[in-house]
């Protein structure tokens, strides 16, 4: 039974992280994309 928790909590913690780093990852892109448009209406 703990082999089994310690699995699924493994798991969850993985999965919250990789959806984490997809938000950043967003973030960046929208950033720079951000960025782009200030520097084409200039």
């Amino acid at each position: 039974m703990n082999k089994l928790a310690v699995l699924a909590l493994t798991t969850v913690s993985l999965l919250l992280a990789a959806c984490n780093t997809v938000k950043g990852a967003g973030k960046d892109i929208e950033s720079v994309g951000n960025e782009g448009e200030k520097v084409i209406n200039q």
